[in-house]
This record gives structure tokens, sequence and C-alpha cells, in this order.
């Protein structure tokens, strides 16, 4: 699938417009990847999720937002919850909802996570207030040793589950025992010596226990993830997928009810990367993003070749909850995007987006803040629930995936450091849409010369091809923008994170060709 710059470069007052040829397959090679409805899914901090789901009431806001990205697909995103607090906390029958306590916040971290959480039955029954269809993996406590409290969390959350009328369809794919153990030689957790070696057999012992109480084996659809280690060295006695086989996890009676292994990844801190618009233009590349994810190849097919799926458990832009006017840019949407499926091109079945409450790189605020996410100054007047620029991202990719199942992507290979393409296939393998992403940053600094890429269509392969094509447009108005983006000329920026406006499509012949300006992408059906 090569693409070939032209050589022409067409200037206007104010746009200089490049030319690219793209070529693309009319159906679906050996190296497609398939795509699942919730390929976008989301990791929720364990402290304070029942600000997500709402407890006494629905949380109707994040469940709008939520149903908007399943009105494209047929199936709502998928749930984890656990992440640092999941190691923080502790079940105390008859407590109503839970007791969580906070370090101070700071101008860094504005909303920190609780340094202790202390759950009832109903922070577990909840999870009922999701949308029906949900599935949703759980995390236990394992950072402190303390094989009651794994036991009794996980109890409640089965007991929680199987109290759901069939009529909800709520799923427990899976148990979670701790997050990110190879962190714990720095945090407290294990001494300096812990290795892979002493983890094996300590989460046996967890995984053994909690498979009793749930319970968990080869005839039930709960299983355990493997994993939700922070990194990976690849090595075979490192924290990595190689690791865990190689000290026989698998060989385990809860190891053989491991289903899926989870690797967490972020883009960095966000830090030393000079100006806003420089951390921006960072974040969004195609060659960091292809460069931050590419390094998990060899985890991604150790994994397959255990039969296993490989997810990224949690993730999102830059760790320490993101970085201020960066994560929340405009920006984000396009990383997110392009992010997603560069993923999926490399056979990561899902990935989970890390929200908490006030988090920078959130694509759902769900309560209302009274203090700046990105400094922590008191905010003039409280600022209600809504989306952050990522949703777009979300929404786009929940659009290009669809909701008829089956559908298979593939990236296009672009000769551009700022154009990334992909081509979607149905499940009879014909092609159906492109997206394409033009990174390069167009900011409020910019002034008014705005770039823009031209793309004329080479279908490549036997079949029909399509004599025209319908155009929906991401516009964004500046790269640090943090709101203003539209998606077909409609609004997700709403009250009630309902779309409004009116939708703007439009109907190209494929001779025309595309023009895509910087800071923008455009999702491209195709007729006959």
């Amino acid at each position: 699938m090569l693409v070939s710059a032209l050589l022409s470069c067409i200037a206007s007052a104010s746009i200089q417009v490049h030319a690219l040829s793209v070529s693309v397959p009319l159906g679906a090679f050996s190296n497609t990847s398939s795509v699942s409805p919730s390929h976008i899914s989301f990791s929720i901090e364990q402290d304070r999720w029942t600000d997500w789901a709402g407890t006494t009431a629905k949380n109707e806001f994040v469940l709008n937002a939520l149903s908007n990205l399943a009105s494209f697909t047929g199936q709502p995103p998928r749930f984890r919850i656990g992440a640092d607090s999941e190691d923080r906390t502790n079940f105390q029958p008859g407590l109503n909802l839970a007791e969580l306590s906070f370090s101070p916040p700071s101008a860094a971290t504005p909303y920190p996570e609780a340094s202790s959480v202390v759950v009832g039955e109903d922070f577990y029954l909840a999870a009922q207030n999701l949308l029906p269809g949900t599935h949703v993996t759980w995390g236990v406590n394992f950072k402190s040793l303390n094989l009651t409290a794994a036991f009794l969390e996980a109890g409640a959350i089965a007991d929680a589950f199987n109290s759901f009328p069939a009529s909800s369809r709520l799923v427990l794919d899976a148990i979670e025992i701790g997050n990110e153990a190879d962190l714990y030689t720095s945090n407290g957790g294990r001494p300096a010596n812990f290795t892979i070696v002493q983890y094996v057999p300590q989460w046996t012992s967890f995984a053994s226990n909690v498979s009793a109480t749930v319970p968990i084996s080869a005839n039930t659809t709960t299983k355990f993830w493997g994993g939700a280690f922070a990194g990976s060295d690849h090595s075979m006695n490192g924290f990595s997928p190689q690791g865990l086989f190689n000290n026989g996890i698998l060989a385990t009676a809860p190891g053989m009810l491991i289903d899926t292994i989870s690797q967490h990844v972020y883009s960095g801190s966000g830090l030393g990367c000079g100006s806003i618009g420089a951390c921006i233009q960072d974040m969004m590349s195609k060659n960091f993003i292809r460069g931050n994810l590419s390094q998990f190849i060899p985890d991604i097919a150790a994994t397959k070749a255990q039969n296993l799926t490989y997810v990224l458990g949690e993730t999102n832009s830059y760790f320490n909850h993101g970085s201020a006017n960066v994560s929340d840019s405009a920006g984000a949407a396009l990383w997110a995007l392009d992010y997603a499926f560069f993923a999926s091109s490399l056979g990561i079945e899902r990935l989970y987006f890390h929200e908490g409450v006030g988090y920078k790189y959130n694509f759902i605020q769900p309560v209302t803040l009274n203090t700046s996410i990105n400094d922590g100054t008191p905010l003039p007047e409280p600022l209600p629930p809504h989306i952050q620029p990522a949703y777009y991202g979300a929404i786009v990719a929940a659009e290009a995936i669809g909701k008829a199942g089956g559908t298979s992507v593939s990236e296009l290979s672009l000769d551009s450091d700022t154009m990334s393409g992909y081509a979607f296939y149905s499940r009879e393998g014909q092609l159906s849409k492109t997206l394409f992403i033009n990174s390069e940053g167009f900011f409020t600094s910019s002034g008014t010369n705005r770039t823009s890429i031209h793309l004329d269509l080479d279908f490549t392969g036997t079949g029909q091809s399509p004599s025209r094509m319908t155009v929906k447009h991401l516009e964004i108005g500046h790269a640090d923008d943090t709101s203003g983006l539209t998606w077909g000329g409609q609004t997700y920026e709403t009250s009630d994170a309902l779309v409004s406006g009116m939708l703007s499509v439009e109907t190209i012949n494929i001779g025309d060709g595309l023009d895509i300006p910087a800071t923008q992408a455009m999702l491209v059906t195709f007729d006959g």
C-alpha cells in the first residue's frame, strides 16, 4: 500500500496545500486487524468510581456520554475499575457506601487519589446504574498482602453482580489482582528484592482464594486478568507477559483461568518538551505515537502465542493525571484517535483510557468541579459535568467502527510525517470507510497560515471502485483550544452530553479528492 508524494505544493493567501496520492485496497488483506465495538473503553480510578455510576440516582450525564458511543457501535464501552486506589481499598460489611481519606491537593495534583478507601456493599452495587450490557473488570487489593481483604472484596463484587436482574445484562468479565506490582518496590509495597519470581506464587495464592469465592472456573464467564504492570522489559524474568509465562503462571490452577493479559502505558510525563504548543505537538505526532506503542510488539506476540487476549488495561496521554493545558487540549482528540487505531493495527484488543474525578486527561468529567484541573485554583463559578476534547476522538472512532460487527482495520502507508490513514472493512472484507488524521499542529499563535493536505485516492485490488464518498469532518479551531470542537457540525459540549446542532456531511466525487487542514480529521464513507 504505497503512497507517493506528488511534487506539487500549491500556495494560496492563507493555506499551503500539499498533495498526496493514497493507495487504498478495495479488499481486506491478511494484515488487517479485527476491531471490537468496545475498542475504546475506560479505566476508572476506584476511589470515586461511584461519581461515575451514581449511587441513589444514576449519573445521567455520564450515561448519556456513554450512550452516545454505544449508539454508533451497538455496545457500551467496557469498564475497568481499579488503578492506584485499588491497592488502598478494604471492605467493611455494612458500611454505607465508602469512607475516603485524601492527601491535601496541590497545584500539580488538584484532585489527588484517595490514600485510604474503605467500602461497603453499596460501593459495588452501584454498578447496577451502568448501561445495560456493560462488561466490567474489577481490581482487588494485592499490595497490602492481606489475603482476607482481597477475599472479602472479591466476594462482595460477586454478590453485587449476582444480585442484578438478568435484564441488566451486566457482566463481571474479570477480577484483577493488584495494580502495577512492578512498582511495589518503589512505593513501599514490597522489599527491594521483589521480582517476578516472588510475584507469581503470591499472585497464585491470592487468585486461588478469590476464585473460590467469586467463583471463577473453566465454566464461568468471569476470569482473571494477568499482569496489570506499569511497563515491560520484555524479558523472561521481568515484569512482562514473557516473565509471567516463563515463571509458570499459566500452569497453576488459577493461572489457567487467565484469559487476558493487561499492561499499562502513558506517553510520558509531559515535562521537558518546552512550550504548551510543543508538548501538544509531541503528544499527537505520528512518530511519537508509533514509537510509544511499538515497544509492546514482543509482549503482544508472546500473549497471542498463548491464545490470550492482550489489552492496555490503563492508558492515557501523560501520567500523573495528565499534563496541564495539554492533555485537555483539542490536540488530545487527534492523539486519542490515531493512538486507538494504531494500537488496533498492532493486535491490541482494547484500550481502557484512564479517568478520575478532575483528572486533566479525562474524556468525561463526571461531576461538578470547584477548582481548576490545571493548577488547583478556585474556579470563578462551579463547572458542571462536561466532556473534554479527547471525547471527540472516541466519538469519531466509534462511528468509524460502526455497529454492523466484524469490522477490521488496516493502517494505510502514507509518505507523510503528519498524515495518518486507516481503512475499514466489513465482515465480508469489503472496503467501507477510510479515516484520515492531520496531526500537524495549528495553534492560536499560528496566525492565518493554516496548511492543508490534498489526498487523491487510488483504489487497488479487485472489485468495483466507489464513485462517490460521504465525508464527515472533525473540525478543530486550534490544537491548543480546550473546547469548541465539532463532529459533522455537531457538538457534544452540552449540559446533558447529548449531541446538538445540525448534522453536516458532504458528498464528493472520488476524482475530486479530499482536503484536510492541519489539526483536523475526516471520516470517509464510500458509496457505490
